[in-house]
């Protein structure tokens, strides 16, 4: 076997996890599967993809949320039979080589740190914009602080933050959900229903026909981004095996009602041409319609939890990403200190290097920071491809090594696993044909490439996992 292919030397599982705390609850790993993927994506982003896909939105989001499906349950199979805070970075390491691991971990690290940069300065527009004249980068320092001494005390702490703040998004979905639906049907007082009218009038039900329908499945393929971090906590609950099981199972179809349907009742009851639909976002176009009072702030003060609890659940993501990463050898050992149960200074760096992003977009916006969003623009693409070829590996060695490990199991194994693996790659060639999406890929596919050479590079020199101390 050769040194590149080998996998890792050690039970990563093991290394990666054993002085992590385990103080979630089931409770909390059900509300961090759902409110993970909640995010400004879908309350305020969805709007561009509504105005290129016109009504076939739904399809999008739906042909999206398919893919998304296979891939949770593929990444559910996984955890719930090897639970650790590395997540796919640990499976694509067992089942490919470290090589592996490293490239999809620290990718993911990347991306996470980013886009926690990008949430703080998000929630900061909201605030200044009831505060004019306040400095937004005071308040993403701010934002960093309190997440940071969130992440930084008891991992309980991150999952009460995060049960709340996804119980709020949760319900605010379910009240425009219902909202919608009486609209649709016209029993809302002060409404008449829309029939059919704007799924089949101005352009029809594909306005911009077949490119802006795959417009809108790019964009809704990336508004899915965040569900992973749940297989990320498992690993800290009290039960990992059967709360990764169990909150993978009940967030899938959750999670399709949720988007689908929203998208559903969106295009239903508003002309996917109005412009407020991107202006405003397609939530409050929908609630101004609707003649909901004060519909722009109280979906301000939604999106504004939204990118909050993004945030939160981000910094605890790529913390633990780092820590399990540097327990199995694969980056600075000062990262995987742990202390109390929490990988401390990797919860600091996390936050630093997030804060660094921030001052970039003021600094170098043109360039530096560009660099950066082109470089994170398909690298959760990356993520699903390794989970489905670790799945793809790991299925039949599990089968016959432990199968009461399997808990979850993927569906028609191995044939939709390999139907996800087409599907990732015609949204790479899609992206390709895409003049928006072109440089993203290129970008990421350098940042995918160096990483993966350095990994090469680390593994070939014998690179071995260290135990990582820890000061309890």
């Amino acid at each position: 076997m050769s040194r590149t292919s080998a996998p890792a030397p050690v039970d990563a599982t093991t290394v990666d996890s054993e002085a992590l705390a385990h103080g979630l609850k089931q409770r909390h790993l059900s509300m961090i599967a759902l409110g993970g993927v909640i995010g400004a994506g879908l309350f305020v982003g969805s709007g561009a993809g509504i105005a290129a896909a016109g009504p076939s939105i739904v399809v999008a989001y739906a042909i999206s949320g398919l893919l998304v499906m296979l891939v949770m349950r593929m990444l559910g199979e996984l955890s719930a039979a090897h639970p650790a805070s590395g997540s796919f970075s640990v499976h694509a390491e067992r089942a490919i080589g470290p090589w592996a691991g490293f490239t999809a971990g620290w990718a993911f690290w990347f991306l996470l740190c980013v886009a926690v940069g990008l949430e703080g300065i998000g929630a900061a527009k909201i605030v200044t914009g009831w505060l004019p004249g306040t400095p937004e980068w005071a308040w993403v320092a701010l934002f960093m602080l309190v997440f940071c001494g969130t992440n930084l005390a008891a991992v309980k702490n991150f999952g009460e933050f995060e049960f709340w703040f996804a119980a709020l998004k949760v319900g605010a979905i379910v009240l425009f959900l219902g909202l919608g639906v009486l609209a649709i049907v016209g029993v809302l007082p002060g409404t008449d229903a829309p029939g059919t009218a704007n799924l089949t009038g101005d352009g029809g039900f594909m306005p911009h026909g077949t490119e802006g329908l795959v417009v809108g499945l790019l964009a809704s393929v990336f508004a899915y981004g965040g569900l992973e971090t749940v297989t990320i906590a498992a690993a800290e609950s009290e039960h990992p095996m059967q709360g990764v099981a169990k909150a993978v199972r009940t967030a899938m179809w959750r999670i399709g009602l949720f988007y689908v349907g929203s998208m559903a009742v969106i295009v239903t009851l508003v002309p996917w041409d109005d412009k407020t639909v991107v202006e405003k976002g397609p939530y409050v176009a929908t609630l101004d319609h609707l003649g909901i009072p004060a519909a722009g702030q109280i979906m301000n003060v939604v999106v504004l939890v939204a990118l909050l609890s993004a945030m939160n659940a981000n910094i605890y993501g790529a913390s633990r990403m780092a820590g399990s990463l540097v327990a199995r050898g694969q980056g600075p050992k000062v990262l995987g200190r742990i202390s109390g149960g929490v990988p401390r200074v990797a919860v600091l760096t996390s936050c630093v290097f997030g804060f660094v992003c921030v001052m970039l977009s003021y600094w170098r916006p043109d360039d530096v920071f560009i660099w950066l969003l082109n470089m994170i623009g398909a690298i959760i693409l990356v993520v699903w491809f390794f989970i489905a070829v670790s799945q793809l590996l790991l299925r039949r060695r599990t089968e016959r090594e432990a199968p009461e490990k399997l808990a979850v199991k993927m569906w028609a194994y191995p044939y939709l696993t390999w139907v996800a693996l087409a599907g990732m790659a015609a949204v790479f060639v899609l992206m390709a044909r895409e003049a928006d999406t072109r440089l993203q890929l290129y970008f990421t596919g350098g940042l995918t490439l160096v990483l993966a050479v350095v990994g090469v590079i680390r593994q070939r020199a014998g690179a071995k996992p260290e135990a990582v101390p820890s000061n309890d």
